[in-house]
């Protein structure tokens, strides 16, 4: 398995991954729902620009967007933010991922978020990677602890969890 940036991937295979996702799928923000084959090409290259931060928008952060591939397949998508802002700290955090569907409970998430930490610690300032996860899904709080999260605080809707680098 490895991690491909979205400007270095197939952009056929990553379009047909993108249209897996809702809009939102408890708290996995699709960015790109609804979007033509030629919508999505500009989508690409502005997260390009965005990762190199040119031309953000205001209150975003530079962020790289990555695709999960196993032997060829397209399985998720691993949005890494170079560092954080009092939105990112209170909220999101620095790495969001979803796996498609079709793929969940086959171990991608912890594997593709093991791949996405070595990154993180690569490039993010913090001495903590920041995450934060929907208490309806339990799954994905697995996957965080997995990979040497704790839960750091809570609220109704989400836990808030950490892992020290």
């Amino acid at each position: 398995m490895k991690l491909i940036e979205l400007w270095n991937a197939d952009l056929k295979k990553a379009y047909e991954l993108q249209n897996t996702f809702s809009p939102d799928e408890k708290g996995f923000v699709n960015n790109a729902f609804g979007f033509s084959f030629e919508e999505f090409q500009e989508y690409v290259r502005q997260n390009e620009d965005y990762s190199h931060g040119t031309g953000l928008p205001e209150g975003y952060v530079p962020a790289t967007v990555f695709i999960l591939e196993d032997n060829g397949t397209y399985v998720g998508i691993f949005n890494l933010r170079h560092y954080l802002n009092d939105f990112l700290r209170n909220g999101p955090g620095h790495i969001g991922y979803g796996i498609s569907p079709t793929y969940r409970r086959k171990g991608y998430a912890s594997e593709g978020l093991r791949l996405t930490i070595k990154k993180a610690k690569e490039i993010i300032p913090e001495n903590e990677i920041y995450f934060s996860v929907h208490k309806d899904n339990p799954a994905s709080l697995k996957v965080q602890e997995k990979n040497g999260a704790y839960i750091h605080h809570e609220d109704d809707k989400e836990y808030y969890t950490r892992i020290p680098i």
